[in-house]
């Protein structure tokens, strides 16, 4: 019976429209003339129970403003099942006709104490309006509590006991008040779908942000960034830096399509950056077609420099191993270790980057290193010695740092391979 009333309200309620929406009118909106329709259709028979009932105890006020209430509701019902009218002004006509109809009830009862109950259900025309903007669920209010203070004021002039009996009208009271309960909780369940909707909404755009910014940030970076409002700037003691640069990519690039160069840029960063996340590294950034890499930031790890000789082996397996977007690549790697400092700079577009002597000796090592090699300093090579197979290059000529001895990382150490395996 409900659900049929559902169905019957929604066609009902389908003829309502507001001429500023183009005949579409908001979600909430048509839940709320909706569930207006379904109040028409369920109370109007009620109101009908109401009136006879009061005609029984020869309450002729209260039978003429229930019934009237009623045919009032059987009317509008009418009314909307031939014709298109519009939502706001059946809204409130509605509501005006349901304070007056309940101001009338009550004076004809005589007053507050003996309206059986009616009373409480005075508010409810502002708390149909709760899911709506506020200055009309205010107006409505307002009104509700001129009628109330209107009803003190004219109780001198009204009578001061009624025909029904004390005892029946204390089960109305109780009857009305549980009604009252039942339709207020029906009111406000929009508000708390709302609510919940609003809630998970929330949470979920919270978890997009977020993500967001664990994709720019390091999650310690992005933690300290939102709890707290300060300069993030510290001194790491030992850190490896990691660059790698496509070889050749300046005049690759004069050839392809704007699309088929980032693509191409894309496939090869994203499988470095799953790389990265197999090793819990940091990757910082990418410059063109430059990949940079730490190791020991912001967190310290005793393995910075075996973890980045490892991923820099990785890379160069993958490159040597696939073909990108139809293009045989070559990378130039280069590792070096040292202190650094780190932090995040700028208010909008932020970044967290590192700063040194370590990470300007870690790109220079891949600027002048060949195609396909893992070039490294002395620094880094006293650091993995042991643990991986090394050829040394002598003595390079590097910008700004004068002869440097440098080695190229040719693979792991079997050895040392199978003494950590054991």
């Amino acid at each position: 019976m409900v659900h049929m009333k559902s169905k019957l309200a929604e066609r009902l309620s389908a003829s309502l429209y507001e001429p500023a929406d183009n005949l579409a009118l908001p979600s909430d909106f048509r839940a709320a003339l909706t569930q207006m329709v379904n109040t028409l259709l369920i109370g109007a028979p009620i109101m009908l129970v109401w009136a006879f009932i009061f005609l029984y105890f020869d309450e002729i006020g209260a039978f003429l403003g229930f019934a009237g209430y009623a045919i009032f509701d059987l009317g509008l019902l009418a009314l909307l099942s031939v014709r298109r009218l519009r939502a706001t002004s059946v809204r409130n006509i509605y509501i005006g006709v349901h304070l007056a109809a309940t101001f009338l009830i009550i004076l004809s009862l005589g007053g507050i104490a003996n309206s059986t109950g009616v009373i409480i259900f005075l508010p409810m025309a502002a708390f149909s309006m709760i899911t709506q903007r506020t200055r009309e669920f205010l107006g409505w209010l307002g009104a509700t509590l001129v009628l109330v203070i209107l009803i003190v004021a004219l109780q001198p002039w009204l009578r001061f006991s009624n025909n029904v009996p004390f005892e029946v009208s204390t089960v109305f009271w109780g009857i009305n008040f549980v009604n009252f309960c039942i339709i207020l909780y029906w009111n406000l369940r929009a508000v708390f779908n709302q609510r919940d909707t609003a809630l998970q909404l929330l949470q979920e755009e919270q978890l997009k942000s977020e993500n967001l910014l664990l994709n720019i940030l390091p999650s310690d970076i992005a933690r300290v960034l939102k709890n707290e409002n300060r300069i993030i700037a510290d001194h790491i003691d030992q850190a490896s830096i990691l660059f790698a640069d496509v070889v050749n990519f300046t005049p690759m690039s004069v050839s392809m399509s704007p699309t088929e160069l980032v693509s191409l840029l894309d496939e090869i960063f994203s499988q470095f950056d799953t790389l990265v996340d197999k090793y819990n590294l940091e990757k910082i950034k990418t410059i063109g077609d430059c990949y940079m890499v730490a190791a020991g930031v912001p967190r310290p790890r005793p393995d910075h420099a075996q973890a980045l000789a490892r991923l820099a082996l990785d890379m160069q397996d993958y490159v040597s191993q696939h073909e990108i977007q139809g293009h045989q690549l070559q990378f130039r790697i280069g590792i070096n270790s040292g202190s650094v400092v780190a932090g995040v700079i700028g208010r909008r577009k932020f970044s967290y980057d590192l700063w040194g002597d370590a990470v300007n000796t870690a790109s220079r090592m891949e600027s002048h290193g060949a195609g396909g090699t893992i070039q490294i300093t002395r620094s880094t090579y006293e650091l993995i010695q042991h643990e991986f197979l090394c050829e040394a290059r002598g003595q390079v000529s590097v910008k700004g740092k004068g002869e440097m001895d440098v080695w190229n990382v040719l693979g792991l150490n079997p050895q040392a391979e199978a003494l950590q395996q054991t």
